[in-house]
């Protein structure tokens, strides 16, 4: 008979998941990456330094000349406010660069992988077609060249014409020999 497992968890194995009283948020690493590389981005701007400039300037003017009513951060507590927000906008920014750095260093790998793998093909194409051209210019000192052909069929042609000449000279006129039957024999 087949055994039901129980509810309870044995002691003597290992629970197969882990429960969470809190869920954690997910957070696609790709996505939070890319958010990170546009705001180092942005932050090494200077239109962002132009932001963030007129933004303290507003903010120590109105703290500073408005009625002491209004003002939200008073300059007699030194701005504690402005001192906590920019504080808290570097504690942000400074591992929002460095994972974008990290990003960055990544694709420089991989780029400079990319490089090293293309030089090499290069480099082997290039040892490949120098031993190409090598062998070629061992084959070519065999292969005779136009001007050795020309000259061998010059010399080829001086001796016929030589023998031609020589030939000429002993055999009779062939103007003075009876015409050749022209006719084919009848065979068999």
């Amino acid at each position: 008979m087949a055994r039901e497992r129980s509810r309870t968890p044995r002691l003597d194995q290992p629970r197969e998941s882990r429960r969470t009283l809190i869920a954690r948020p997910q957070v696609d690493p790709e996505t939070f990456a890319r958010f990170a590389e546009r705001f180092a981005r942005f932050m090494g701007t200077a239109r962002f330094l132009v932001y963030m400039t007129g933004f303290v300037v507003l903010w120590l003017a109105w703290n500073t000349f408005a009625p002491a009513s209004v003002q939200f951060d008073p300059r007699a507590l030194n701005y504690t406010l402005l001192t906590l927000i920019l504080s808290l906008q570097a504690s942000y920014a400074a591992p929002l660069i460095l994972l974008a750095q990290n990003r960055q260093d990544d694709r420089d790998r991989v780029l400079g992988e990319q490089d090293r793998a293309r030089d090499e093909r290069g480099l082997a194409d290039t040892e490949y077609l120098t031993r190409e051209v090598a062998a070629l210019r061992i084959a070519l000192r065999e292969v005779a060249t136009r001007d050795f052909v020309r000259s061998e069929l010059r010399a080829v042609l001086d001796e016929l014409e030589e023998r031609d000449r020589a030939a000429a000279g002993s055999a009779p006129d062939t103007d003075d020999l009876p015409a050749a039957d022209t006719e084919p024999a009848d065979r068999g």
